[in-house]
């Protein structure tokens, strides 16, 4: 396990990981860690500042972390600044656990086509508490709301769950076909050989963000989030596999003339399962690194097509659409806390990945694994 020793010894591979297991976890239980309904509008509460937590009232009492109920005033024309009515009467104490709306909490849903229906995986658990709220009539919004009155927190751990999985589930369908392709080309060689790679070749022509957009400007405005997200995934999974299935081919090239192959064709081996049982397996260093570094591709490319419009719609939330804001210039200058988190996670998120398949590159890297 010496890889595994020089992967733990790598700073900046451990820190993308440690960033990447806190994001899948935070967003998976979004549900509990969410103070609310990523759905739900406050009354008279749209783009309202992060909450300011108290600590004393207006009297100098100290009665530990608070917050007042808080509405949106008056409007300056000449401006745009907002300001804002706080009732200092009704101090709302800041709680763990707390009773909120009830939610499913892991809830686990798919939806499949041709109908696109929502199959239930598992229905998960009926719960009412979450991490934190408050107690009364004050609401804690740490990242502000947005223009409908939703908290921003709430929306953004919610839209993690799109953006982060995209990634996963785009490489769960491309990599198994883009490997299948690349091995039984190289192993078969001949025609068929020079029939894949040439298609292959046309697929690595296509521009990938055009043809992205290309396909989800002609998409019905009827689908629903679920039906866009699984069109996202499988169009980025058509023109995300030829890549790897041309380096496979080579590897197989390769891998086929060595011994332990040339051993299992003796003792009758079908072609298949050589292929499956003996090549592909020796190709695992390479695949694992590129499944890392190929993940933010996806999330990219989830973002661009929410950034214009074109990916997961309103009111559901991704980290794309929650970014989307950014082309309002007023929303930009008067209320930046709406997009820089979004944004930033995005950033972090794609740099975590490649930290860590760079990290796992060097770890695995024949030449040094040894040393």
């Amino acid at each position: 396990m010496n890889w595994w020793r020089k992967l733990k010894n790598n700073p900046l591979a451990k820190l993308g990981a440690i960033i990447l297991i806190f994001f899948y976890v935070t967003v998976l239980g979004a549900d509990f860690i969410a103070p609310y309904n990523p759905y739900s509008a406050q009354d008279n509460g749209s783009l309202l500042p992060p909450t300011t937590i108290y600590w004393r009232t207006q009297q100098k009492q100290f009665i530990g972390p608070h917050v007042y109920p808080t509405t949106q005033g008056k409007t300056d024309i000449q401006t745009g600044d907002r300001f804002l009515e706080i009732d200092y009467t009704k101090p709302s104490p800041i709680r763990l656990f707390v009773k909120g709306e009830p939610y499913q909490f892991l809830q686990i849903k798919l939806p499949l086509p041709p109908t696109f229906e929502e199959v239930e995986i598992f229905s998960g658990f009926q719960l009412n508490r979450r991490l934190f709220g408050t107690l009364g009539e004050g609401k804690i919004n740490l990242l502000g709301t947005d223009e409908q009155g939703r908290d921003q927190l709430s929306r953004i751990l919610f839209g993690g769950r799109i953006s982060l999985f995209i990634g996963l589930v785009g490489i769960l369908i491309s990599f198994p076909l883009g490997m299948i392709i690349g091995g039984v080309a190289g192993y078969f060689g001949g025609i068929l050989d020079n029939i894949l790679m040439r298609l292959v070749e046309v697929l690595m022509t296509i521009p990938g963000i055009y043809l992205l957009v290309a396909f989800a400007a002609i998409l019905p405005p009827s689908l629903s989030s679920a039906q866009r997200f699984l069109l996202i995934v499988l169009i980025t999974s058509f023109i995300g596999w030829s890549g790897l299935a041309r380096v496979i081919r080579g590897q197989v090239l390769t891998l086929k003339e060595q011994e332990f192959v040339q051993s299992a064709k003796a003792i009758g081996a079908s072609s298949f399962y050589i292929i499956i049982k003996h090549i592909l397996p020796q190709t695992a260093t390479y695949i694992i690194i590129s499944a890392t570094l190929s993940i933010p591709s996806f999330i990219v490319a989830e973002s661009v097509l929410s950034l214009i419009g074109l990916g997961i719609q309103q009111p559901d939330p991704s980290w794309g659409n929650l970014l989307s804001l950014a082309s309002n210039a007023s929303i930009l200058v008067l209320q930046p806390w709406l997009i820089f988190p979004p944004a930033i996670l995005i950033i972090l998120t794609v740099l975590s990945f490649n930290l860590l398949g760079d990290g796992l590159r060097d770890a695995i890297d024949p030449k040094t694994i040894n040393n």
